[in-house]
C-alpha cells in the first residue's frame, strides 16, 4: 500500500508537535520557578487592579487627588503599615530576646529542677538537656549566618514578584491584548467575557478574605489585651494579617500566640487555645461560608481541596494563591465543558 504525500506530510507534522511538546514542557520545567512567580505576580496584578482603580475615584469634593497616583498610595500605604508595625512590634520583642539570653544560663538550673518533681522526670537525662541547649544557643548565630545565602535568594524573589507585579498592573492591558490574539477572533470574545468575568469573581474574594483578616486580627486583639499578653496589639495584627492565608494562617497564629502566652502562664495558654478554638468553629461553620459563598461562589470543599493542592505544590504562596486559582479554574471549567441545558 502506498502512502500519499498528504498522509506523510499529516504524520511527520504530528512528529514535529509532539516533539514541539516535549520540549516545551521540558523547557517549562527547567524554567518552573519563573513561571510560578510570573503566575503569581499576574494573579497578584488580577485581584489588586480593582483596589487601584477604587484609590483613583476616590473624590474630594470634584478633585480627585490620586488619579494617576493610585498604585503609588497602595505601595506607600503597605510600606507605611509594615514600617509602623515593625517600629512597634519588634523593639520589645528584641529587647526580651536579648534579656532571656542573658539570664538563660542563670535560670536553667531552676527550670530543670522544677523538671525533676513532675512525675516520671527523674528519668530524663538533665545533663544531656542542658548541653543541648547550651549547643542550640552556641550555633544558632553560626546557623543565620549560613542561612543568609537562602534568606538573600528568597528577599530577591519577593522584590521581583512586587516589580512583576507593579508591571502588569500598569501594562497589564496591552500584555493581556496580546494573549488574545493568540485566539481566533470568533472564540476570542468569549474567553474575554470569561476572563473578565472571572476577574470581577477574584477581586470579590480580596473583599471577602479583607473582610475575614479585619474580623480576626479585631477580635485576637480584643482577646490578647483581655488576657493581659505582652505583645498584644503586635500578636493581634499579625494574626489578622496571616488570616490572609486560609488555615494555614490560623495554624500558625495559634501556635505564635500559645508560645507568647506560655511566657508567662498556664491560665492565658488555656485562653488563647479556647479562643482559636471558638473562633475557628464561628468562621470556619458561620462567617465565612457567607461571606465566601456570596463572594466567589465556591462551595467550602472546593475552597479546602485547592488549599490543600496549593500548598502542596508550592507552600506558603502555593496556599495564598490557591483560591483565586481555584476561582479561574471554576470560571473556565463552567463556561468551556459544563453542558449547559438549553434556556
Amino acid at each position: 500500500m502506498i502512502e500519499s504525500p498528504d498522509s506523510t506530510r499529516n504524520f511527520r507534522g504530528d512528529i514535529l508537535f509532539a516533539f514541539t511538546l516535549a520540549l516545551g514542557c521540558y523547557a517549562a520545567w527547567l524554567l518552573r520557578d519563573f513561571l510560578v512567580l510570573l503566575y503569581v505576580s499576574g494573579l497578584f496584578a488580577v485581584v489588586l487592579t480593582p483596589v487601584v482603580r477604587s484609590i483613583a475615584e476616590l473624590r474630594v469634593g470634584r478633585w480627585k487627588p490620586f488619579r494617576g497616583w493610585a498604585l503609588l498610595v497602595l505601595l506607600l500605604a503597605v510600606a507605611g503599615g509594615l514600617a509602623l508595625f515593625g517600629f512597634l512590634a519588634l523593639p520589645p520583642v528584641i529587647a526580651d530576646l536579648q534579656e532571656f539570653a542573658g539570664e538563660m544560663p542563670a535560670r536553667m538550673p531552676v527550670l530543670l529542677e522544677k523538671l525533676k518533681h513532675i512525675p516520671f522526670a527523674d528519668q530524663i537525662n538533665t545533663g544531656e538537656i542542658t548541653s543541648r541547649v547550651e549547643g542550640f544557643v552556641s550555633e544558632a548565630a553560626t546557623y543565620l549566618l549560613l542561612s543568609i545565602r537562602s534568606w538573600a535568594g528568597k528577599l530577591f524573589a519577593v522584590v521581583t514578584g512586587i516589580v512583576l507585579t507593579i508591571y502588569f498592573i500598569l501594562e497589564g492591558g496591552g500584555a493581556y491584548r496580546w494573549f488574545l490574539s493568540f485566539f481566533k477572533p470568533e472564540s476570542r470574545g468569549r474567553l474575554d467575557r470569561t476572563l473578565q468575568r472571572a476577574e470581577g469573581r477574584m477581586g470579590k474574594w480580596l473583599l471577602g478574605q479583607g473582610s475575614l483578616m479585619v474580623i480576626l486580627g479585631v477580635t485576637s486583639t480584643i482577646v490578647f489585651v483581655s488576657l493581659h499578653m505582652r505583645y498584644a496589639y503586635a500578636l493581634g495584627v499579625l494574626t489578622g494579617l496571616l488570616n490572609i492565608i486560609p488555615v494555614l494562617g490560623a495554624v500558625v497564629s495559634l501556635v505564635l500566640a500559645v508560645l507568647v502566652a506560655a511566657l508567662d502562664s498556664w491560665g492565658r495558654v488555656v485562653g488563647v487555645a479556647i479562643f482559636f478554638a471558638v473562633y475557628l468553629q464561628v468562621e470556619n461553620s458561620f462567617i465565612t461560608p457567607r461571606i465566601m459563598r456570596s463572594r466567589v461562589g465556591l462551595p467550602g470543599l472546593a475552597i479546602f481541596v485547592a488549599l490543600l493542592l496549593g500548598s502542596a505544590l508550592e507552600g506558603v504562596v502555593g496556599a495564598l494563591v490557591s483560591v483565586p486559582t481555584a476561582v479561574l479554574v471554576a470560571v473556565l471549567v463552567d463556561e468551556y465543558l459544563v453542558n449547559k441545558d438549553p434556556a
